[in-house]
């Protein structure tokens, strides 16, 4: 069972028999529609595609953030009409060193499945491997019957994490851009700035140049420096919306350092309430 990350040999190498689940979640924030163009030019053989708006977020309503999640029910009829068992293998991948990928991660994590891997280096390590792409989507391969197990990912909310400001037992983790952690250069929404007391790592460093995940040692020396006497299940990581959050989770559980709640609303959420707080710098 993979859990957290699988390189593009591994995949190639699978047991053909064996219950894998491939699903390509390539998006652009900036231009909703390139994703499932991409998927269309080329996809991993097998792979059914996932959009982040239709697939991985919930209806919006204007006060709980840019990709809330969906309801669990939703979620995992979505799934079920996919394929998906306790027994199968999930493999999520993108072109964007696991942005979306940790997402689709986290959110089956969330449902209460545990085996559920990214693809390190994504896209770009299967074909830089020498693995051809496809242009036919799969046939449908629906379960008999959805499932739901218990959630194992904690969560935070607004309210809790107000009501703790101040608190020097609460740790905020920020992984966004640091310009934008600091309140410059806001394009997404339309507050500048962070949650008074957060702490800033952008998901991408835990990257290596190629795209790759750092190795565990790395990780973990990095994020120790970051949590500081925290303990990693006291922490509360957040972003953008909720997306690239399950980045740093997925590093920190790369890391040995497993636990970390996700606040699912994120930056987009916090600042569309005048009444929070907001700190920049």
């Amino acid at each position: 069972m993979h859990t957290r990350l699988v390189s593009a040999d591994t995949l190639a190498t699978r047991d053909p028999r064996a219950d894998w689940l491939l699903l390509d979640v390539r998006h652009d924030l900036a231009n909703p529609t390139a994703g499932e163009q991409a998927y269309a030019q080329g996809h991993i053989p097998g792979a059914f595609f996932l959009h982040l708006d239709r697939d991985l977020s919930g209806a919006k309503n204007g006060r709980n953030g840019r990709h809330p999640l969906p309801a669990r029910a939703d979620f995992a009829a979505r799934m079920a009409a996919l394929g998906l068992t306790p027994a199968t293998q999930v493999v999520a991948y993108d072109a964007q060193g696991g942005m979306f990928a940790a997402r689709l991660w986290w959110m089956l994590r969330w449902l209460g499945h545990e085996a559920v891997a990214v693809l390190d280096g994504g896209l770009p390590a299967w074909t830089g491997a020498g693995h051809a792409l496809d242009t036919d989507a799969p046939a449908p391969r629906s379960a008999a019957t959805q499932y739901e197990a218990p959630s194992r990912v904690p969560v935070r909310h607004a309210d809790e994490i107000l009501a703790r400001l101040g608190d020097a037992t609460q740790l905020i983790v920020d992984a966004r851009a640091a310009d934008r952690f600091r309140g410059e250069n806001e394009t997404l929404d339309p507050v500048g700035g962070h949650i008074p007391g957060a702490r800033n790592r952008f998901f991408k460093d835990n990257l290596e140049g190629d795209g790759r995940f750092k190795s565990a040692a790395q990780l973990r020396e990095e994020w120790q420096q970051v949590l500081g006497a925290t303990p990693p299940t006291e922490a509360v990581h957040q972003c953008g919306s909720g997306v690239t959050a399950c980045h740093n989770l997925l590093a920190l559980e790369v890391a040995g350092l497993a636990g970390g709640m996700l606040y699912p609303g994120s930056w987009s959420e916090w600042c569309s309430e005048p009444s929070r707080p907001v700190e920049r710098a």
